[in-house]
C-alpha cells in the first residue's frame, strides 16, 4: 500500500492567495511610510503636496521605465490588448491621490483619511456583493466594520486639533471623491492585473498618473532644492513607495478581492502612527493603541479567512 500523500488540487490556489495577502499587507507597510516622509519634505522644502505626488510618480515612472527597457514591446503589446483599463488605472492613481491631497487642505487630515481610506473598502465589497449577488459573511463584515473602526479611532487621534479646514464641505466631497476613485481604480487594477505582468502594469499606471498630475504640478510648481535629504526623501517616495509597493499591490491583487485589499492597505495609517511615535517622537494616546488592536485584528482574521479561488 503506498504511502505517499495526495496534495489537495486546491492547495496551489490557497498557497497563491496567502502569497497575494502577503504582497499586499507589505504594500501597506510601504505606504506607511509615506507620511512622514512627506511631511519631512513639505517642512525641508515646502513643496506642495499634489506637487510632491507628481514627483513621487514621476520618478517611480523613470525607474521603470530604466528597469524595463528591454521590455518596451510587452508595453506596448499590453496597452494594445487593453488600452482603456490600463488608461484608467493611471489616471485614477493620479486622481484619487489628488483629491486626497485637496482633502487634506480644505478639510484636515482626520476627516481626508477617514472618509478616503474608509470609504473604498465599503464600496469595494457592497459593488464585489452585487456582483456576485450574495451578501458578505459575517467574518467579512466583522472584519470590514473592525478596520474602518480602527482606522477612525488611529486618524481622530493623530490628526492635529489646530489643522485648518477653510472648506469643510469641499473637503469632505473630495475625500469622498478620493475614496471612490481609490475603490474603482481598485477594482479596475484587480481586472487589468489577471492579464498583465505587475512589473508592465505598475509601469503604464505610474507614467499615466504622472501625466495626469503634471498640469496641477506645474501650476503649483515643481521646483526642488538639490540636497542629499531632500534627494533621499524624494527617491524613497518614488521608488519604495510607488514602484516596489505598487508592484507588489498589482502582483497580491491577481489572488486578492478588492475588498480584501482595501482593508490591508488600512494598515497604511497605522505604520504611519508607529512611524511618527517612533522617528517623531509624537506621544500614543490610548485610541491609537486600541485602533491598532483593531486593525491588526482585522488583518488577522483576513488571514484566517478560508482563501476561495472563486472569490470575484
Amino acid at each position: 500500500m503506498s504511502t505517499s500523500r495526495t496534495v489537495p488540487p486546491a492547495a496551489p490556489a490557497v498557497a497563491q492567495a496567502r502569497t497575494g495577502l502577503i504582497q499586499i499587507t507589505v504594500t501597506g507597510v510601504l505606504w506607511g511610510t509615506t507620511g512622514v516622509a512627506v511631511q519631512l519634505l513639505r517642512e525641508s522644502t515646502g513643496l506642495n503636496p499634489v506637487s510632491i505626488g507628481f514627483h513621487r510618480l514621476a520618478i517611480a515612472a523613470l525607474v521603470l521605465l530604466a528597469c524595463t527597457a528591454g521590455r518596451l514591446g510587452a508595453l506596448v503589446a499590453a496597452l494594445r490588448a487593453a488600452p482603456v483599463p490600463l488608461l484608467l488605472t493611471g489616471i485614477g492613481l493620479g486622481l484619487y491621490q489628488a483629491l486626497y491631497f485637496a482633502a487634506v487642505a480644505l478639510a484636515g487630515v482626520g476627516v481626508a483619511t477617514v472618509v478616503s481610506l474608509g470609504l473604498a473598502p465599503v464600496l469595494a465589497a457592497a459593488w464585489e456583493a452585487a456582483r456576485a449577488r450574495r451578501i458578505p459573511g459575517p467574518l467579512r463584515l466583522g472584519t470590514l466594520i473592525a478596520a474602518v473602526a480602527g482606522l477612525a479611532l488611529i486618524t481622530g487621534a493623530t490628526a492635529q486639533p489646530t489643522e485648518a479646514a477653510p472648506a469643510p464641505l469641499l473637503g469632505l466631497l473630495a475625500a469622498a471623491g478620493s475614496g471612490l476613485g481609490y475603490a474603482v481604480t481598485t477594482l479596475i487594477s484587480r481586472q487589468v492585473s489577471q492579464r498583465t505582468a505587475p512589473m508592465t502594469l505598475t509601469t503604464v499606471s505610474t507614467v499615466v498618473g504622472a501625466l495626469t498630475l503634471a498640469p496641477l504640478a506645474l501650476v503649483a510648481g515643481i521646483a526642488v532644492p538639490v540636497r542629499v535629504d531632500t534627494v533621499a526623501l524624494l527617491l524613497h517616495l518614488g521608488v519604495v513607495t510607488t514602484a516596489v509597493a505598487y508592484a507588489l499591490f498589482y502582483a497580491g491583487l491577481r489572488t486578492t478581492p478588492g475588498s480584501v485589499a482595501a482593508v490591508l492597505t488600512l494598515l497604511e495609517p497605522l505604520t504611519a502612527a508607529a512611524l511618527a511615535v517612533a522617528l517623531l517622537h509624537e506621544p500614543l494616546p490610548l485610541p491609537v493603541i486600541v485602533g491598532g488592536g483593531l486593525l491588526l485584528t482585522a488583518v488577522a482574521a483576513t488571514y484566517l479567512t478560508p482563501a476561495r479561488p472563486d472569490t470575484p
